[in-house]
């Protein structure tokens, strides 16, 4: 093999999205530091320039034929057809792929940071915060998730991971001068680290007993292990699922699931609301993402194993997070015990081991990933718009603030599933269908009497929203253009996909 053969070929094209945010980040840090005190909130206006920028080659490759950069030569390995993706043969050594799916968490990364820039732009001074190193954070933690969604290889997967996570870390903390907002960054980093420690070291075991990192070769390898009988291919075998089992831990954490969960409602807590929304959308899409691409590629084979693991994660996650937020009296952290319940619904359709079907299952918990990030950003960006936490303040919210009380009860009634938030509930639908699909009628089951616990603390909170005020109702006031510009985005959002939610539903 001569040295020319190894040189990969790369399609800038492809990269375009990730290397825009990666540069617009920089500029937003050197762009802070010369400009006078009254000008700083221009970045958070370069800041969306360079979101909608990035969006810009995306929207060039849709609809997202099957193509790869940084791909090796092909190797006897031959073509490996993904899961998920158009049906084409990939190359089996690609590192960086942008199809359909890639596509898709792509815009939903690039849409949700462009929402949580609007959240913050009016409450930097507020909050203290320093507006360089908050966007210049925010855009390399969006640049980790662009890559992690095209990553093909379990080097590369790992990398946008931990671009994804490092970032996040600084932003929970942000708040210097509160005690609070050190204690959640603290505990979010040391959950981190433990989990990226398990992930490495099933990783290396994966490598192992495979020899080789990209999903393609990896699933044809555990194919022929899980096949074989015998011989050494016994003890190797049991390497190889101890290695795919403990890879899956660190998106594990990086989604909520139980038990690598309870970092998340105090993180949430002591973070500034928009890093909270950053964090329980785009940080939780990519977590997904990188979930899909495991389960869905380089361990397909390991379906059989895979399914059940993540059905018990699915159910135990949606219980523990509905029951647990029946308790709550902070609107932060009742949303945030409302995404772990969330993350169990969409891990439900991953928890198929049907290879055959694999592909539309997945379709369902994609198209819920869509609608859950429009709903989850808009309930937050009104919480946001209120200034206080305490559910108290919300009564009778809606005599003070009516236009921001009507959109937080119709985003409450979109994560219940009920009328008018129709999009809620035919992202449910589809997440039923893939429980009974695969034939996992116990989950549809545990799923149906979560979805009625949920309802509790939902419309708790909507009708307290028609109460009579009293003292502790927050204060009238008007919100931020730039707030109620992402309250509006977000509405209109969840209006579509009520409408017509074949554009969420037939995304992938």
């Amino acid at each position: 093999m001569t040295i020319s053969s190894l040189v990969q070929n790369v399609s800038y094209a492809q990269i375009a999205a990730p290397l825009i945010v990666a540069a617009g980040a920089v500029a937003v840090l050197v762009a802070e530091v010369f400009l006078p005190p009254k000008r700083k909130p221009l970045v958070s206006w370069l800041s969306l320039l360079v979101l909608a920028g990035a969006a810009a080659p995306d929207i060039a490759l849709w609809p997202g034929r099957t193509i790869g950069t940084f791909c090796m030569p092909q190797s006897a390995a031959g073509l490996y057809s993904l899961g998920i993706g158009e049906p084409h043969g990939m190359p089996s050594t690609c590192s960086y792929v942008a199809d359909r799916f890639t596509l898709i968490f792509q815009f939903i990364a690039l849409a949700g940071a462009f929402i949580v820039v609007l959240m913050s732009a009016a409450s930097m001074k507020r909050d203290r915060i320093p507006t360089g190193e908050y966007h210049f954070l925010l855009l390399s933690s969006v640049a980790g998730v662009l890559v992690l969604a095209a990553s093909r290889d379990l080097i590369t997967l790992t990398i946008a991971l931990e671009t994804v996570s490092l970032p996040a870390f600084a932003l929970v903390g942000l708040k210097r001068w509160s005690g609070r907002s050190s204690e959640a960054a603290l505990k979010f980093f040391l959950v981190s680290v433990a989990s990226t420690a398990v992930m490495l070291f099933g990783i290396s075991l994966v490598y192992g007993a495979t020899g080789n990192v990209h999903f393609g070769p990896v699933a044809l390898h555990l194919h022929a292990l899980t096949g074989a009988t015998g011989g050494t291919s016994g003890p190797i075998r049991h390497l190889a699922y101890l290695g795919a089992g403990m890879t899956l831990v660190g998106f594990g954490f990086k989604v909520s699931a139980v038990p690598f969960h309870f970092w998340t409602p105090d993180t949430y807590a002591g973070a500034p609301v928009p890093v909270a929304a950053y964090l329980s959308v785009v940080s939780k899409a990519a977590g997904f993402a990188g979930l899909i691409l495991l389960t869905g590629t380089a361990f397909s084979p390991l379906l059989n194993k895979t399914g059940p693991l993540l059905a018990v994660l699915a159910a135990l996650t949606m219980s523990l997070g509905n029951l647990v937020a029946l308790r709550q009296r902070d609107a932060v952290r009742l949303l945030a015990w409302s995404t772990i319940g969330q993350a169990g619904y969409i891990l439900v359709p991953l928890a198929a081991h049907d290879p055959t079907s694999y592909t539309k299952h997945i379709n369902a918990s994609v198209a819920y990933i869509i609608m859950y990030a429009a709903m989850n950003l808009g309930a937050f960006a009104v919480v946001h718009s209120v200034h206080s936490t305490s559910l108290d303040a919300y009564r009778g919210l809606a005599k003070t603030r009516p236009l921001a009380s009507a959109a937080l009860a119709f985003f409450l009634l979109c994560l219940a599933g009920l009328p008018p938030g129709l999009m809620g509930l035919f992202a449910k639908v589809a997440v039923f269908g893939a429980a009974a699909g695969s034939h996992l009628v116990w989950l549809a089951v545990v799923m149906a009497v979560n979805v009625v616990i949920a309802l509790y603390y939902y419309l708790s909170w909507t009708a307290r929203l028609f109460a009579t005020p009293d003292a502790a109702t927050a204060a009238v006031g008007r919100s931020p253009a730039t707030l109620r510009f992402a309250i509006g985005l977000t509405v209109l959002a969840a209006l579509l996909f009520s409408v017509w939610p074949q554009s969420a539903l037939g995304a992938f």
